[in-house]
This record gives C-alpha cells, structure tokens and sequence, in this order.
C-alpha cells in the first residue's frame, strides 16, 4: 500500500515522499525495506531514522526535517496497530470451506466465510460475512456470530451463545458452558445443580484471550460490552455483566452476578467475589481480592491487596507494620 493511503486511513499527516510501498510493520531492530515503524519518544527518533525502515510514524515531536517519510499523528501506537490491520497479509482474507468440516444442513453460513478442518457447526447456527472459523472448533446449535469475526482452533461456543461483529476468540476458549451453581440438600449434605438455561451475549469488537472460559447466566443472560479486551486463563461467571471497553488481565476469575462498569481496568489474578459491584472507571492492581457484595468506586484510583482498597491506605499500612516489624 502507498504510504499516502496509509496516512489517510489512519489519519496521519504525511511529510516526504507518500509513493512509497510499504508492504508490512516492524520494530525498529527488525526493520527492512518496505517497512512501518513507530517511535512514542523523542529520544528514540534519530535511531529509527537510521534504522533500514521506509518510513516512521511518530508523535508532533517528528515534524522537522527527516531522512525518511513520516506520518504524524498524536497517538502513533494506536496509528501503527491500525495501519497493522490495513497491512495484513491478503491470505489471510482467502474464505472457503475444509472438506472435513461437518456443518448442518439448516446452518447458515455468509458466502465470505472460512472454516477450516475438523469444524463443526450445529443446527440453527448463522455466521456472518467475512468470519473464520479455526480447525476443530466447534460451533453449537443456533449460535449467532456477526460480521468479520475469527476464532483461532478448538474454539467452543455453546449452543444459543451470541457474538457481535469483529469478535476475536483465541485458541481453546470455551464460550456459554454452564455455570458453577449448586444447591445444597440441609438434610442429606449433598448437592444438587441448579437449572443453567441462560445465554451468553458478547458484544461488537471484544477479544478474549487462549483458554478462557466465559460461562452463560444461569436463568438470565451473562454480557460482555463492546469493545471489552479479555487477556488468556480467565473466567467468567454465569449471569456477570460486564460493560464496555473493560480490560481483564490474565488469570482473573469474577465469580456469578458480579458487575464490572465501562472503562475498568483489571489487573492479572484479581479475584471478584459474587455480587460485586465495580464502578466506572476503576483500577484493580494485580492479585486484589474483592469480598462478595462489595462496591469498589473511584474513577481513574488504583485498587490494591486483599480486601482491595486505594493504594495509598493499602501502602501506609504496609508501611505502618513495617515500622511495626523493626520495634520488635
């Protein structure tokens, strides 16, 4: 693609020579002919400029005179990750059918679909335009799948499970199993499972990472909003709702009816009680704990430890035991 495309598509400014083909991304150490870099600080400008890179997209401190052709935009990360998108190879858009995949005959697949070996997709099941369906998936019946979805292998989506559009699954997820819910005989001690007849709805543009489990509510419905990111190794609860561009870390486990407001970041191995209650905004540092029934609020405010709270109570009262631990 020529540069000037990539600059109009990304919304970069272009300084230099926009004929020039880039045919792929790169780091600054990896970089050969026909390549995109970024550079986020000004000290590292001069380094990509001599590197063998055909062109540099950098913040407003690039605008001067350059060796090379820059585009300059005031978020080059977010600029390179979606010019990454615009250069991805041209087979990976091949759409066709495996021979081995066993699909039902009243499922409804999008002429532009990919499925790959050892696929099956159930009855009932729709998929839109432009998905791929990685080999040894297993799509259940009356799954409804949107637009420019991929799932890598060995996917498994329940039956009655619902995906947006540009919905991103990695390798041996597992999407819509029952919940973890029982219910305990007084008399007898033991346990029966209670009825798990909800549905999982997972919204436009969210990710979930490799072996990631997401359970389906038990009589309502578990969510997860658009744009939401889910790192690999995390579970998710039946009847959790969670909302928009949340970020998850690995190893997080948020146990049932827990509710995670828009543009919360979680850090890796949280753990979220039942029937918490995360506030918009809010900041769970790695390895918190938050009891059931728990409301965390505070927009923009790291939480941390066990039970979680602000991180500087958490630090003064680290630092109030170890003074604490010197007297002794």
């Amino acid at each position: 693609m020529q540069l000037k495309k990539v600059a109009e598509l990304v919304h970069a400014r272009l300084v230099g020579n926009g004929e020039v083909e880039i045919g792929g991304i790169s780091s600054i150490e990896s970089a050969s002919g026909g390549d995109l870099i970024f550079v986020e600080e000004e000290g590292k400008l001069q380094r990509a400029l001599e590197s063998a890179a055909s062109a540099v997209l950098v913040g407003d401190f690039g605008a001067g005179e350059s060796s090379k052709p820059l585009l300059i935009c005031a978020q080059p990360r977010l600029a390179f990750a979606r010019a990454a998108r615009l250069l991805a190879p041209a087979s990976n858009r091949d759409y066709d059918i495996h021979s081995s995949a066993v699909i039902h005959p009243a499922a409804r697949l999008a002429k532009e679909v990919k499925v790959d070996e050892r696929v099956v997709i159930g009855e009932g099941a729709e998929i839109g335009p432009g998905s791929r369906i990685g080999a040894g998936s297993v799509i259940g019946a009356k799954v409804r799948m949107g637009n420019d979805c991929e799932l890598h292998p060995n996917v498994t989506v329940y039956p009655g499970t619902r995906l947006g559009n540009r919905v991103i699954v990695h390798a041996g997820a597992v999407l819509g199993s029952d919940g973890f819910g029982y219910v305990r005989d007084e008399k007898t001690g033991h346990y029966e499972k209670f009825p798990q007849r909800g549905q999982l709805e997972i919204g436009d543009d969210v990710e979930i990472g490799a072996n990631s489990t997401i359970d389906r509510g038990a009589l309502d419905v578990t969510r997860i909003g658009r744009g939401t990111k889910i790192d690999n190794l995390v579970h998710v609860g039946h009847n959790v709702q969670i909302g928009e561009d949340v970020v998850i870390a690995a190893q997080t486990g948020l146990s049932g009816s827990a509710v995670v407001k828009n543009n919360v970041v979680i850090g890796g191995q949280v753990g979220i009680a039942d029937h918490v209650r995360i506030e918009e905004g809010a900041i769970l540092g790695a390895q918190s704990g938050i009891p059931s029934n728990k409301i965390i609020r505070g927009k923009g405010i790291v939480f941390w430890g066990t039970p979680a709270r602000p991180i500087r109570e958490y630090l003064k009262e680290l630092a109030v035991l170890a003074r604490l631990a010197k007297r002794e």
